[in-house]
């Protein structure tokens, strides 16, 4: 007879028929919009400028920037204790969940649940650093 368990012919087609619909998923994953990004950026603006500091630091220069470095700015305690330095993973991880990877940070946005979103945000402040508005950084 023919197997319908895990190790029989349809367990196997199954099997490989998920495998290679994830192979295809991750395949086809566009590359981030900075564009999108800039959009995405009103949200941030809200506290936050490019050039300049507002209630949150500027973002010109964020990328390989240590956490709580800026001189003159009032960062909480925990952003200047963090030790973390603006990679995009990091910054990634950061925008995530602020307040769970910075307890006590006084940015207290919930944060950017969606990936596409955050890789999007993340590509708009590297293309924004090589921009005029932060040539002066």
């Amino acid at each position: 007879g023919v197997s319908t368990g895990p190790s029989g012919a349809a367990g196997t087609a199954g099997l490989l028929a998920a495998v290679s619909g994830l192979v295809v998923s991750t395949a086809q994953a566009a590359p981030a919009d900075a564009d999108r990004g800039g959009q995405l950026y009103a949200r941030c603006a809200a506290c936050h400028a490019l050039a300049y500091d507002r209630v949150g630091p500027r973002h010109c220069g964020l990328i390989g920037r240590r956490a709580g470095s800026i001189a003159g700015f009032d960062y909480s305690p925990a952003m200047k204790r963090s030790g973390i330095v603006w990679t995009v993973q990091a910054l990634d991880r950061f925008l995530a969940e602020p307040m769970k990877r910075v307890p006590g940070t006084t940015m207290t946005y919930a944060g950017v649940d969606d990936r596409r979103d955050r890789a999007d945000l993340i590509a708009y402040l590297e293309r924004a650093d090589r921009s005029p508005a932060c040539a002066r950084k």
